[in-house]
């Protein structure tokens, strides 16, 4: 998306996690505890991935994006498909999105990545590779 910007990404704390859970420090009923909300979010608003449940093996994960920011008011905290971020990135100035994955078979629910979306992002800097006046020559103008 255009307007997407300040991306974290989860994954090597995913993959620490794992790795706790294969060697045995970690149990998989403590990481398997998706709630009834979050299985509901992936069913009617998740986005369907290829990739296997890394616990399980049974089912692939659903990707569920939940937004949060002022302008949304009652609708802060709500999960929305992925096809309605675009929509709403040009409508508001600003909000952020957290996505997570979630085995629909077991449980297994991890934050994959947290991003900034919003029409403040369309006016992110100076163009042509310009330096902001303030650089210019060392010293604010």
């Amino acid at each position: 998306m255009r307007t997407q910007r300040q991306v974290v990404d989860f994954s090597l704390r995913r993959r620490a996690l794992l790795r706790e859970v294969q060697s045995g420090r970690v149990g998989t009923y403590e990481v398997c505890d998706a709630s009834p909300y979050l299985k509901s979010a992936a069913k009617f608003h998740g986005e369907p991935t290829d990739e296997l449940c890394p616990i399980c093996r049974r089912d692939n994960l659903t990707h569920v994006h939940y937004i949060y920011g002022d302008e949304l008011r009652q609708s802060s905290g709500q999960a929305r498909r992925l096809a309605e971020l675009p929509v709403l990135a040009m409508t508001l100035s600003e909000f952020h999105v957290y996505v997570v994955e979630v085995c629909r078979a077991c449980g297994w629910n991890h934050l994959v990545e947290q991003y900034l979306l919003g029409r403040d992002g369309l006016a992110a800097g100076p163009e042509d590779g310009e330096r902001p006046s303030r650089l210019r020559g060392g010293a604010a103008e």
